[in-house]
């Protein structure tokens, strides 16, 4: 189930459907729980926030029906334990809003701290987009009160911690009427103050920044008697001489596990960046295969290089916005596109740069054309991609990403295992581990990180429930990049409809099919396009006139193929035909 404090009490089941907690009591009850959910909150406290200091007679019997009623509203899916100090609500702390949007508040912030400001925008942005309007308004007013300003003190710092993504990211005019709404509720806040002086000068309005500089200064001394702090009065002094902040180019960033195989690839890649003819190179393959990992160490051994990390981009229009964050160049930005690809234009017409656009697939209409357009004005300007399918442009090299082989797979296992069991010397089910993972990297390391709690043969005989076993990736990567599961539905996600209905049906063929049996067993006339579009999207693969998936790709398609009945019995009726002619 899923629920919702950050507003109305809201519950749903998995598949969206409302369930109803009941009535103000069992409301309370439930956004007491939920706000620990997984941990006991004590009886006591319970009864407080049900009746108050004054509970009456019998409260714990009223409680214990209450609790009870709210079982049965639940139902086993999500049960409400008995602890002998209390009750705890047993479900996961993502499945709650407010819990949801702590961990993303944190992910936003540690992005915005490592240089990310469009990985910290979107996040941030998705994780505010969870307020439906006044948290905890179940609660009694006594009750909810340190915990409803603890939550809008998380709210506007996440605000804050967005403006300031924005900001970086060349926000100007567009932010101004949103931070002068955030003062007009909070006008005690000088880093809100500081927000809207930059955005202002941004957008070409300096006399107004300076303006906002002698309301805060009048503000502050009249209500707290003190003098803007030295932050804000050095940004006015900046702005009075004309300055603006245009922090140099973070590097690459550094990694913080050891590279494990790829060396013909990195040749390849390396033998491709110093031939002057081949100025586009994108990396293609499946989520989950590395090709961001494989592309920054191919970016540390030529010249000058930099990171465009474009996944979390929501608007492909963004995409010149997020190469400026990315070269530090931030002050001057314009509304329009044109504008700022101009300025980036300017920027890079005579530098000798690797740029390297990383998660182009969401947005590669937009990428492509911003790609061409660079390489044909800026001849200095090389460019590395990756994206799960080619950018199309003319002089554009491939290189496939394809699986590890068993060796270096093993290696990597053994590589991770030995992080979370340093005395891990091997086992022998560590090739059917990799194996049966198709030997992505991704998911080889989140197997491996399992062997914290799990023996190896555990861990082997799992895997055919894989989306649920490997679901607990690095915390600070992007929520589409934690989990095995998110890594294949960020792919799922691009497809269209009939792409969808295709990969669905073709998991009827668990070692492949040739476009014969695709047309007679899935029912699709002519398929050559459609099976040639999933080839291009790294969803299957093609050799000597067969089409295979991964075994990964193959699992989560399967969840969603329609009339899986009445597939098998259409591919049993196929080869039985096929054996018959044969013989």
């Amino acid at each position: 189930m899923r629920f919702g404090i950050l507003g109305p009490l809201d519950i749903r089941t998995d598949d969206g459907t409302p369930v109803d907690p009941g009535g103000p009591r069992p409301r309370a009850l439930l956004t007491l729980l939920l706000l620990d959910v997984g941990r006991t909150v004590p009886t006591e406290r319970l009864i407080d926030g049900l009746y108050g200091a004054e509970p009456p007679a019998g409260a714990m019997g009223a409680l214990q029906s209450q609790i009870s009623r709210l079982r049965r509203r639940l139902g086993p899916q999500t049960p409400v334990e008995t602890d002998p100090v209390g009750y705890r609500l047993a479900a996961a702390p993502e499945s709650v809003d407010a819990h949801r949007f702590e961990l993303m508040t944190e992910e936003g912030r540690a992005a915005l701290a490592a240089g990310d400001p469009a990985r910290a925008a979107a996040v941030l942005r998705e994780a505010l987009a969870l307020w439906r309007g006044p948290a905890l308004p179940d609660l009694p007013d006594a009750e909810a009160h340190a915990a409803v300003a603890r939550l809008e003190e998380l709210r506007l710092a996440a605000a804050q911690d967005r403006v300031e993504a924005d900001l970086a990211l060349g926000g100007g005019a567009e932010l101004v009427p949103e931070l002068r709404a955030l003062l007009a509720a909070h006008p005690l806040s000088e880093r809100l103050y500081g927000q809207l002086m930059r955005a202002l000068h941004t957008a070409g309005r300096p006399a107004e920044a300076l303006t906002v500089y002698e309301q805060a200064r009048r503000t502050l001394a009249d209500e707290l008697g003190t003098d803007p702090s030295g932050e804000l009065s050095a940004l006015h002094l900046e702005l009075l001489q004309g300055g603006g902040r245009a922090p140099a180019r973070p590097p690459l960033p550094a990694q913080l596990t050891r590279f494990v195989g790829r060396d013909a690839e990195l040749a390849r890649i390396a033998a491709l960046l110093a031939d002057p003819d081949s100025r586009l190179v994108t990396l293609t393959g499946p989520g989950g295969a590395g090709k961001t990992r494989l592309a920054i160490e191919a970016a540390r051994t030529g010249a000058e290089a930099c990171l465009v990390e474009l996944a979390p981009l929501g608007d492909g229009t963004k995409v010149p916005y997020a190469i400026l964050a990315a070269l530090g160049i931030r002050e001057g930005f314009r509304h329009a596109t044109t504008d700022i690809t101009g300025r980036l234009l300017a920027a890079l017409e005579d530098r000798e740069l690797l740029l390297v656009l990383d998660n182009c697939e969401h947005v590669v209409e937009d990428a492509a054309r911003l790609a061409g357009l660079l390489l044909g004005c800026c001849p200095g300007v090389r460019i590395l991609a990756t994206s799960r399918e080619a950018l199309g442009i003319t002089g554009e090299v491939l290189v496939p990403v394809p699986s590890l082989p068993p060796e270096p797979a093993e290696r990597l296992f053994l590589d991770r295992a030995r992080a979370v069991r340093p005395a891990f010397e091997g086992h022998a089910r560590v090739p059917d581990i990799c194996r049966a993972l198709d030997g992505l990297p991704l998911a080889i390391e989140l197997a491996a990180a399992r062997l914290r709690t799990l023996e190896p043969e555990e861990l082997a005989d799992r895997l055919d429930d894989r989306f649920r076993l490997l679901s607990r990736g690095d915390r600070t990567k992007a929520p589409r990049h934690r989990t095995l599961r998110a890594v294949v539905e960020w792919s799922w996600d691009l497809l269209d409809a009939k792409e969808q209905e295709l990969a669905g049906r073709l998991t009827v063929f668990p070692g492949g099919a040739t476009a014969d049996a695709v047309q007679a067993v899935c029912g699709v006339p002519d398929p050559e396009d459609l099976l040639a579009s999933l080839v291009e999207k790294s969803f299957l693969e093609v050799s000597e006139g067969r089409y295979r998936m991964l075994e990964t790709i193959r699992a989560f398609a399967a969840e969603h193929a329609v009339d899986p009945g009445g597939l098998r019995d259409a591919h049993a009726a196929y080869f039985l035909r096929l054996a018959e002619h044969a013989e």
